[in-house]
């Protein structure tokens, strides 16, 4: 297999963010960044066990509504170790490109070898880039499809990101973004606070990373609920916005039109 190619591109946003649209409790990207690179050796693993297998599914549905197909040029943002930037590539087929950015190297190396162990000839088309969502290293009109799988929620200036995720989608392209839901259902809430005290934290814990998972319930109660998404999504530009529950409402699915 083609060697994958990993750019350093650590550039630091230049708009102000909106303080509405700002979240997360590590408010540090240094701190953020480390936190997500201390889990990465173990992260495939405890997404399995944690969701039973079905992240599987939500990540394959975040990628149909894409809108990716035979021969795009699509970007998988805040990548981590590649699941879905490897769905896109099965999408666009080896006429099509992929580039998964990500700002954790260690992340980043993990989807390397996944690539190499998968060894599957489609996966040749993947680019790995270590960059910030919030300055993104690619020309306007750039791609025709663009995820995010569970990485808004941790980017400080989400309003900026999804700025930059319009600047660099093609007229008429989707960008897909799969995440917690934040909903406003106090049932949704309390069930999801249960599960993370309770099954998410202790099983983190017997790999040494029960301390790194308790962010989950903060960064879940920072985050956006699905209006909010839509919101920032038509005034960063896009002339449609529509969230979806999945899962009972314990996740969610955005889906914005350029």
């Amino acid at each position: 297999m083609a060697s994958s190619h990993i750019a350093l591109l650590l550039l630091p946003g230049s708009r102000p963010p909106l303080s509405r649209f700002r979240g997360g409790p590590v408010r540090c990207a240094n701190e953020r960044q480390a936190l997500f690179s201390r889990i990465a050796p173990v992260y495939d693993n405890l997404n399995d066990l944690l969701s039973l297998g079905q992240h599987r599914i939500w990540k394959r549905m975040a990628v149909s509504w894409s809108g990716a197909k035979e021969g795009d040029c699509v970007l998988d943002l805040c990548c981590g170790s590649g699941d879905l930037a490897f769905l896109l590539s099965e999408k666009v087929g080896s006429s099509g490109k992929v580039k998964g950015l990500d700002f954790s190297s260690e992340q980043l190396a993990v989807a390397v070898s996944r690539q190499y162990m998968l060894s599957k000839s489609c996966y040749k088309n993947i680019e790995w880039i270590e960059g910030n969502a919030v300055d993104l290293p690619f020309s306007n009109c750039f791609f025709d499809a663009i995820t995010i799988g569970f990485g808004l929620r941790n980017v400080l200036d989400r309003y900026k990101a999804m700025e930059e995720v319009y600047r660099v989608l093609k007229p008429g392209s989707t960008v897909s973004v799969l995440d917690f839901n934040k909903s406003d259902h106090e049932v949704i809430t309390t069930f999801r606070e249960w599960m993370i005290d309770n099954v998410v934290v202790p099983v983190a814990s017997g790999y040494g990373l029960a301390k790194e998972y308790q962010f989950l319930k903060s960064s879940i109660r920072g985050f956006l609920t699905g209006k909010e998404l839509e919101e920032i999504a038509l005034a960063a530009g896009f002339s449609s916005a529509k969230h979806y529950e999945i899962c009972g409402g314990l996740l969610g699915n955005l889906v914005a039109t350029r």
